[in-house]
């Protein structure tokens, strides 16, 4: 039998229970394990499919005590028409030229990252960042990993998402875009950016991370359809009779 990634046995671990960053008055603790260069992305493909999210060298999963609020989310893109408000949100950033570049930390980046969190988590947990603590978060752990640049007609570098390439289809880990132009809605231009590249180059799903019922901060990824989320007995359709109404938020807010 073969094998995707080395056989050796792989360490989890467990860390200590912490205050919940989407669920007010809960505890969260995180399942986790690390990525060894020998690994390969295979590791990281398998451990995805499996419910897990990459931070740097680092792959984990909510492991909390009485809730399993979290959920794993994905498009499956083959399903998926563009509504009015899509296409809109499309022609508005029809100007944007868009490259994939290796997953290198520049200081243009993370200008525009420190602008970013400035305006919309400025008493956040990345506030502060230095550009040291920026390359860890791109380059420690890349597997297949790009950094999508969106640039102006100037040439401006106006957003940016980090993204892992996955056997079927791209794992959103993180965007941030220039937070003065409110109107292009560059959150949600990333994630339809990805669905259009996914239908262009056959790829099946885009991987958005962890959906938490009842927090605005992850409330986004409901609105758009078909989506399907990870549960105990595989992925399925997400029915939203099943967890609530939910409203809309911009990718990057992870």
């Amino acid at each position: 039998m073969t094998h995707p990634f080395t056989t050796r046995q792989i360490p989890f671990y467990l860390t200590a229970a912490g205050p919940c960053p989407y669920l007010p008055g809960r505890l969260e603790r995180k399942l986790f394990t690390r990525l060894e260069p020998g690994d390969g992305p295979a590791l990281n493909d398998a451990l995805t499919h499996a419910g897990f999210r990459r931070s740097q060298a680092v792959l984990y999963r909510p492991a909390c005590e009485g809730c399993d609020a979290c959920r794993s989310a994905r498009i499956p893109v083959r399903d998926y028409a563009f509504t009015r408000n899509n296409r809109r949100v499309l022609r508005a950033n029809a100007d944007l030229v868009r490259d994939e570049l290796p997953a290198h930390a520049t200081m243009e980046q993370f200008e525009l990252l420190s602008r970013y969190l400035d305006a919309r988590h400025g008493d956040g947990d990345m506030a502060g960042m230095t550009f040291a603590d920026y390359a860890m978060m791109v380059e420690d752990g890349a597997q297949r990993t790009d950094i999508v640049e969106y640039r102006d007609p100037a040439g401006v570098l106006r957003a940016a998402a980090l993204i892992d390439r996955l056997r079927d289809g791209p794992s959103l880990l993180y965007s941030f875009f220039d937070p003065d132009m409110p109107g292009r809605s560059f959150g949600k231009f990333i994630i339809l950016d990805a669905v259009r590249w996914c239908q262009e180059n056959d790829m099946p799903f885009a991987y958005l991370g962890y959906w938490v019922p009842g927090s605005a901060k992850m409330a986004y990824k409901s609105r758009y359809r078909p989506l399907e989320i990870l549960t105990p007995s595989g992925w399925r359709r997400f029915e939203e009779t099943e967890f609530g109404r939910q409203t809309e938020m911009d990718f990057g807010e992870e």
